[in-house]
């Protein structure tokens, strides 16, 4: 189970950048933002960039929420033109036995975001992560207790928008050391469109709170090392569970009650994944080795441990800090792709220029008074909103193309809606 060496630097490194935004509004935010609660956890971590000419820093828009309570801090809202529902799951795989807990097996807490209907507003917004466990995540940065998280846009346990087909679906893996949260920008934007998306905290690399208050963080040792293969591990029992849902079945541990009409809401012919780094990489794996998983995109993955086999299913890379021209296992994997395949790359993006750290540090920087020269050495040179938009924009236009059939020209070529958004032949 390899893992690139910088992956416990670069995870320690966002949690210090997110911990710099959050602080910040622990002084001024109200609303929205939420105070952190005192916990102790279930598990304690002992977790063990390149430098750009400077520019100025747009910060992506704020949601209609934030606005309204007067936050400091938000995700962008979505586009599409649903609301978005979403409910959290417990998921027991019964065929991975638990290390710690011996006759016990491998729990996973997830998430399905999905477009709902009827009056949401009834539906109290889900933070971006659980207080309890953000104090735990930024903590292992080295901050203090008194820090907020912002809301997002999905509405706790709102009811499920339907048509007459169902929803296609799309898996998120996060990267190491970190949360199902942490790219929670695209995964509503994907909802708000029609989508039905699934995220993941892998168990022992993911800091993640069990419905009983008890939480779990990263393990650094042998016994629970967790490498790509290990997370598209959890992605293939992921998709066993979107097809129970899809036959009408709930698959949460404590049968806890789902939104109404999410069973057999969900399409289980039509299922993508995607992920961030080392999350993108196990996205690759997964495909490799289950069928049902039909399209696929990596979100600046490294690659390793190199991938050998073919792919024959469509495949989008967005790279950043590990290009083909850069990254040999890039550039092998690369190789491999003998279906649609497509690699594109931002000017002036960094590792963590696609996610949802882009967004807080752009926020943080003008009431820090961070200078324009050092927006770059934490989150690219890339501007912000445009970041914003870039993530927005194309996973939407890749699944709704190998998901949906919907033909976006987005994919076609360079596109002047972003001239800054290279293709890489």
């Amino acid at each position: 189970m390899t893992t690139t060496p910088t992956t416990s630097r670069e995870a320690l490194s966002r949690r210090r950048l997110l911990g710099t935004a959050l602080t910040v509004g622990a002084a001024g935010a109200v609303g929205a933002a939420l105070p952190l609660a005192t916990t102790t956890p279930a598990r304690a971590a002992t977790a063990p960039a390149a430098t750009a000419p400077a520019r100025a820093a747009t910060t992506p828009a704020r949601s209609a929420a934030a606005t309204a309570t007067g936050s400091p801090f938000a995700l962008p809202e979505p586009t599409g033109p649903h609301p978005v529902g979403t409910v959290e799951l417990e998921l027991v795989d019964g065929s991975r036995p638990d290390p710690d807990n011996p006759g016990r097996f491998r729990r996973l807490m997830a998430s399905v975001w999905y477009p709902a209907r009827g009056d949401v507003d009834r539906y109290p917004l889900a933070p971006w992560m659980h207080p309890d466990l953000l104090r735990v995540f930024l903590a292992d940065g080295g901050y203090p207790a008194d820090l907020v998280g912002p809301l997002t846009s999905g509405h706790l346990g709102a009811p499920v928008h339907r048509t007459g087909r169902g929803l296609p679906v799309v898996l998120f893996s996060h990267g190491a050391h970190d949360h199902r949260a942490d790219h929670t920008v695209i995964v509503q934007e994907l909802a708000s469109h029609g989508f039905a998306v699934v995220t993941v905290d892998h168990t022992w690399d993911a800091y993640s709170r069990l419905p009983d208050g008890r939480l779990l963080t990263p393990v650094f040792d042998r016994q629970h090392m967790m490498g790509p293969k290990e997370f598209a591990a959890d992605l293939h029992f992921l998709v066993d569970c979107v097809e129970q849902l899809a036959a009408g079945q709930n698959p949460d541990a404590e049968r806890r009650p789902l939104p109404a009409g999410l069973t057999e809401a969900l399409d289980a012919s039509r299922i993508g994944a995607f992920g961030w780094s080392k999350g993108g990489t196990a996205t690759a794996y997964a495909m490799l080795g289950d069928q049902r998983i039909k399209a696929g995109l990596s979100l600046d993955a490294p690659m390793q441990p190199l991938i050998t086999a073919d792919l024959d299913r469509p495949f989008l890379m967005m790279t950043a800090s590990f290009p083909r021209a850069q990254d040999p296992a890039a550039e092998q994997f690369w190789g491999h792709l003998k279906g649609w395949r497509l690699n594109v790359q931002a000017e002036g993006a960094v590792h963590s220029s696609y996610g949802d750290t882009e967004v807080f540090v752009a926020q943080a920087a003008t009431l820090l008074g961070i200078s324009p020269d050092q927006v770059p050495e934490l989150i690219g040179t890339i501007d912000p909103a445009r970041a914003v938009r870039i993530q927005q924009a194309y996973p939407l236009a890749f699944f709704g193309r190998h998901l949906c059939g919907h033909r976006s020209r987005l994919l076609d070529g360079p596109s002047r809606d972003f001239p800054e958004v290279t293709y890489l032949p």
